[in-house]
């Protein structure tokens, strides 16, 4: 009876508690689930280029902001490229690992990280974009089917700010040992956002070849490399200069 009492005496103040706990939680979550990232590839074919857009829930102050694409083994940045579009300041990033071999088949290849770093756009203090080029490599023949897919997470969103402060509620360090720019080599602390927006996947269509067909393309290839070499000697006997 007397235990009855005692929790029928608690339970409005746990109730209050509760409630105020909820209520400080949702409007923590409402305030900081506003940050979205939208991702597309754009162009046809083996060669895309990725376009990320950032819209933050709070004025950036400066900061510098990045996108952290994962890439799978099925799709590549080529390092020269990216060399070359940094010097004529066409993009910005940093590739992990930058030693990346182009020549690799899907399923030799190793997953990849790149850090895009955005720039603001004139319509909306808030809002950043960027651009990279991206490849897909070669799959392995499929059976039954005449493409492979290959996913693409959406990218992490980064704010790194050496000179202002950001919100405790929204933001966290990450772990990103990535300098604020690609200009320089000082070290800066990155944040992430807590609650993160809903993510999807994007779908990267591959066209790969039939393995129905496999004997058939080494037939021709083997046909193909044997006549072409025929024809290379032929003409170097008829038309060399021999020394004797």
């Amino acid at each position: 009876m007397r235990r009855s009492w005692v929790i029928k005496l608690f339970q409005p103040l746990w109730s209050l508690c509760l409630h105020c706990w909820f209520c400080v939680t949702v409007d923590v979550q409402a305030a900081c689930r506003v940050t979205s990232v939208t991702q597309e590839l754009l162009k046809e074919g083996f060669h895309r280029d990725l376009l990320v857009k950032v819209e933050l829930g709070e004025d950036a102050g400066g900061c510098a902001v990045a996108a952290q694409v994962h890439l799978p083994s099925g799709i590549y940045v080529d390092p020269y490229e990216l060399a070359t579009l940094q010097q004529h300041n066409l993009t910005k990033a940093v590739l992990s690992p930058a030693a990346i071999d182009v020549e690799a088949p899907e399923y030799l290849a190793q997953a990849a990280v790149l850090l895009l770093f955005l720039e603001p756009e004139s319509r909306c203090s808030r809002c950043f974009r960027g651009t990279v080029p991206v490849h897909a490599r070669y799959h392995r023949p499929a059976r039954g089917t005449h493409q492979a897919w290959v996913p693409l997470q959406s990218p992490q969103v980064l704010l790194c700010c050496c000179h202002g402060q950001l919100s405790a509620q929204c933001w966290e360090p990450a772990e990103v040992d990535t300098p604020c720019s690609s200009d320089t080599n000082s070290s800066c602390q990155w944040h992430t956002t807590k609650h993160r927006p809903v993510r999807e996947e994007l779908m990267l269509r591959v066209p790969v070849g039939h393995r129905e067909h496999s004997s058939l393309v080494c037939a021709l290839t083997l046909l193909t490399t044997g006549l072409c070499s025929g024809l290379i000697l032929a003409a170097a006997c008829k038309y060399g200069h021999f020394s004797q």
